[in-house]
C-alpha cells in the first residue's frame, strides 16, 4: 500500500505501508542499530518520534514477549528500507508487521532510508507526517509544520507511571503506600526510590540484580512524599521530552540531592545537571544507536555505548561538578559527578537493551555509592 512521508521543510519520500492504511506524525529521527528494533519500539524515550532505521532489513528475527522495555509500543511510527514478514528465530512469537498492527502503530518500508538519514544529518531532526490516505506531499508537509516541536515539550506525564509500583524478579507489581505515606519495603537490600520519567525496564532489571529493593514512583512524586518512604537512595530514569521545561521535577530533585544519594540516566542525567545549575540544549539530530564511543575519564577506557537522546547538558561553568565521561564523536558531555556529594549521572544507556554491555559497571558503582 503506497505511503508518503513528508518533512516540515517540504522534502518527501515514497514507500509502502506494511501495517495497512493509516497516518502517523512526529519528530523524525534515525537510529543506527542493526538489531534491537523491539527494544527501540518499546522504549518510552521515543514517545512523539518516528524512527528511521539505517540498517536496511528489520523484522528478520520477529518479536517476542521478553525483549520489551515497557508494556507497549511507544514510537509514533517506524520507517525501514525493508520489512521481513516471515521471521526466523526460535524465540519469535510474532512477526514485526503483526506486532505493530496489534499496537496500532504505522510501519512504512521501501523508503530510501540512506537519503532520509543524510537529509536529517545535514539539516537536523524535523517534524514529519506519513500517510496512506493523503497523496499530496505539500499538504502533508503543511501538517508537519503544525506539529509541536520537541523543544518545550514535557512528556514525562505521558511516558511515566501514574501510580507507584515495585519491581521484582518477575517484573512490575502494584505497590500500595500506607495511609501516612510510608512504604513497607518487602526485602532487606538497600531501598531505592526510582523516579519514572519513561523508564526502560532493563534499568530496573539491572538495579534489582544488584540486590536493591525498588519502588518506582511518578515523575511528580514530591520531596516530602519521598522522605516518608525512607529510601537509602534515589534514581532518576530516562525519558522523552525537553528537560528545561520540567521545572517541577528540577525543583524536587534539587531538594532530594541534599538528603539522598542520587544517580540519573539520560533524561535523569539532564534533570540532575539542571538541578545543579547547568544548562541544556538540543542536539542537531541527536544520538540514537548502539555504537557510540564514550571515554571514561577516570579510567581512560573507551566504551561502546547504546544512546538515545536529543538534548544535552552543559556543566562547564560549575566548579563543584566533575566531568566523568565524554562522547568521542562530538565531545559532548556523557557523564558527571559531584566532587563532594554522593551524586553521579550518565547521559548514555548502561543498561543497553539492546546494545553492548561495556557500561554495566554503572549499576555496581551506584550500589556502592548508596551503601557508602
Amino acid at each position: 500500500m503506497r505511503a508518503l512521508l513528508a518533512l516540515e521543510d517540504g522534502t518527501w519520500f515514497e514507500g509502502r505501508s506494511f501495517t495497512g492504511m493509516g497516518e502517523a506524525s512526529g519528530e523524525v529521527i534515525f537510529n543506527t542499530g542493526m538489531t534491537g528494533y523491539q527494544e527501540i519500539l518499546t522504549d518510552p524515550s521515543y514517545i512523539g518520534q518516528m524512527v528511521c532505521m539505517t540498517y536496511p532489513l528489520m523484522g528478520n528475527y520477529g518479536v517476542n514477549s521478553e525483549d520489551v522495555e515497557s508494556e507497549k509500543v511507544q514510537v509514533a511510527g517506524f520507517i525501514t528500507r525493508e520489512c521481513c514478514r516471515i521471521p526466523s528465530n526460535w524465540r519469535a512469537t510474532q512477526s514485526l508487521p503483526d506486532y505493530l498492527r496489534g499496537h496500532k502503530i504505522m510501519g512504512v518500508e521501501g523508503v530510501d532510508t540512506r537519503a532520509l538519514t543524510t537529509h536529517i544529518r545535514k539539516f537536523g531532526a524535523m517534524r514529519g507526517v506519513m500517510s496512506t490516505t493523503e497523496t499530496d506531499p505539500g499538504k502533508l508537509a503543511g501538517k508537519a509544520q503544525q506539529l509541536p516541536r520537541m523543544e518545550g515539550l514535557n512528556l514525562a506525564e505521558k511516558a511515566g507511571c501514574s501510580r507507584p509500583f515495585a519491581w521484582t524478579e518477575w517484573g512490575p507489581v502494584q505497590a500500595d503506600l500506607n495511609q501516612d505515606g510510608s512504604y513497607d519495603w518487602p526485602g532487606i537490600g538497600p531501598k531505592i526510590l526510582v523516579y519514572d520519567y519513561g523508564i526502560k525496564w532493563n534499568i530496573l532489571r539491572l538495579l534489582k540484580a544488584q540486590g536493591l529493593e525498588i519502588l518506582v514512583v511518578p515523575w511528580d512524586f514530591g520531596f516530602e512524599q519521598a522522605c516518608r518512604v525512607q529510601p537509602h537512595g534515589v534514581f532518576l530514569s530516562n525519558g522523552p521530552g525537553d528537560p528545561a521545561v520540567m521545572t517541577k521535577s528540577i525543583q524536587i530533585i534539587s531538594r532530594l540531592l541534599e538528603k539522598f544519594p542520587v544517580a540519573g540516566i539520560c533524561l535523569g542525567h539532564q534533570l540532575l545537571g539542571l538541578a545543579m545549575g547547568g544548562t541544556s540544549f538540543k542536539l542537531k539530530f541527536g544520538h540514537h544507536g548502539m555504537n557510540h564511543p564514550v571515554k571514561d575519564l577516570s579510567t581512560g577506557k573507551i566504551e561502546i555505548s547504546s544512546q538515545n537522546h536529543g538534548f544535552c547538558v552543559n556543566i562547564e561553568h560549575l566548579d563543584y561538578l566533575e566531568q566523568t565521561h565524554i562522547n568521542l564523536n562530538d565531545n559532548t558531555l556523557e557523564g558527571f559527578r559531584h566532587k563532594s556529594k554522593p551524586l553521579m549521572a550518565i547521559q548514555y544507556h548502561p543498561e543497553a537493551a539492546s546494545g553492548p554491555h561495556d557500561s554495566r559497571y554503572f549499576f555496581s558503582r551506584y550500589r556502592e555509592m548508596v551503601q557508602a
